[in-house]
């Protein structure tokens, strides 16, 4: 039966008089896919349910932080008994140091962090940091890599191999991003270039370990550990932007899955529990460095938030029951499989590329993409194809082909077999 979008189909003419766009978030408006969003009104288990009533199994999971899948019970009694106490205070609370605690004590490459409130915002400031720390302006960030939507990070390359950012957004002034060099991934020849052209200048080298903002880009160990070794030799600071891969494909993220210590991490997501947070941390001589033990200034109203604190608590002790990430990658990589086994049956022009339990449709014959440019903006229109026949069968992606799709706890793998199965019958369809 043909689902219907009429109550959707309503509150975005609303939402539309509202917001830009009608939306709070870019990608939410559909734009790439077409049609109308969902407006989501509930959330339990492995799936959501639309302002029409459709329920969906769901892989977009808030884009990444609901590895529990929705409104887990131990996550939901924390949220209320800390809510029971008031929802935020500007002062230090307790709930900030049992996170903290938990963090660093199972974090081999964090002595200290300092939480705030959103991904973007810990970024923004990992990298004040790094240039405090290092008293250098430059830094060297990769084409394909999303850091959030700060000034100087709402840029792009130009034509050459090295080049100063180009900004991605109207309201960006070019001084803005004149510190900020852009080189492709996965790209050891432009990084030596980058050190080169600009010696002594560079302050660090930010990069998603596990780039999953703009496909799932994955990298090989040799070259993160390129990417270490030339930050020693050079007296630069390595950041890894940790917010999506972080407490994603293992405890200690991809720092810990590739065993490479960064000077710097970036969280978001999951530390939070499905509510807005985000941390930076680092050695315990490099946060000195920051206010007020320092002079790199960082503030915020609502971090450590205790409401999101204790979602967070809650979501972390889960995440460190024994054979949690094992399982995880088990039976996302089972759902994998079937995909796969399809696609070469069928000889179809995709691959699905998977790490621990992310997973992404590159609708491409190459069998290893690690860099922005080898994604064929014309293979979208496939996935825009998929994304509404599998909305149809009840299931629910992110809105885009450049988004990855997760699996959380909560799937089950009667579950994963269905979605493989509508998903095959998807791939046929677009490629019938």
């Amino acid at each position: 039966m043909t689902k219907t979008f009429t109550r959707s189909q309503k509150l975005f003419e609303e939402s539309s008089q509202y917001f830009p766009g009608g939306v709070n978030s870019p990608v939410r408006a559909f734009r790439s896919v077409g049609g109308t969003p969902l407006f989501i009104t509930k959330a339990d288990g492995a799936y959501v349910w639309d302002a029409d009533g459709n329920r969906y199994l769901d892989f977009c999971a808030s884009w990444g932080p609901m590895i529990l899948g929705h409104n887990h019970p131990e996550v939901k009694q924390a949220i209320i008994s800390a809510v029971e106490n008031g929802t935020s205070y500007g002062a230090p609370t307790i709930q900030e140091n049992e996170l903290a605690r938990l963090i660093i004590d199972n974090h081999s490459f964090v002595e200290k962090l300092r939480f705030v409130s959103s991904g973007t915002e810990a970024v923004m400031s990992a990298i004040r940091l790094a240039r405090g720390y290092t008293r250098r302006d430059k830094y060297i960030k990769f084409e394909g890599c999303y850091h959030g939507h700060a000034d100087h990070l709402l840029v792009k390359a130009g034509s050459g191999l090295v080049t100063f950012g180009e900004t991605t957004s109207a309201g960006v002034p070019k001084s803005f991003v004149d510190e900020t060099v852009v080189v492709p991934l996965f790209n050891e020849e432009a990084v030596k270039q980058a050190f080169a052209q600009f010696k002594g200048q560079i302050a660090a080298i930010i990069i998603e370990p596990i780039p999953a903002n703009n496909g799932l880009l994955l990298q090989t160990r040799k070259f993160l550990s390129f990417l270490r070794n030339i930050c020693d030799q050079e007296g630069a600071l390595l950041i890894f932007d940790e917010v999506i891969s972080g407490f994603r494909v293992g405890f200690e993220g991809a720092a810990g899955l590739y065993r490479i210590k960064p000077d710097i991490l970036t969280f978001g997501k999951i530390i939070g529990g499905g509510l807005p947070v985000g941390a930076y941390g680092a050695s315990a001589a490099i946060m000195g460095t920051v206010s007020p033990e320092g002079p790199v200034y960082q503030a915020g109203t609502l971090s450590g938030n205790p409401v999101a604190m204790s979602a967070g608590k809650a979501q972390l002790m889960q995440l460190l029951v024994p054979g949690f990430y094992r399982q995880m990658a088990k039976k996302t990589a089972s759902f994998v499989r079937v995909l796969r086994t399809h696609i070469s049956q069928k000889q179809y022009p995709v691959r699905v590329f998977q790490i621990g339990s992310v997973f992404w449709l590159s609708f491409s014959e190459l069998s290893h993409v690690r860099a922005a440019h080898e994604i064929d903006a014309a293979s979208m229109h496939g996935f825009k194809k998929l994304f509404h026949f599998l909305l149809e069968q009840g299931i629910y992606f992110g809105p885009s082909g450049y988004e990855v799709g997760f699996v959380s706890a909560r799937h089950t793998e009667a579950e994963l077999e269905m979605a493989a199965t509508i998903l095959c019958n998807g791939l046929d369809e677009v490629y019938g």
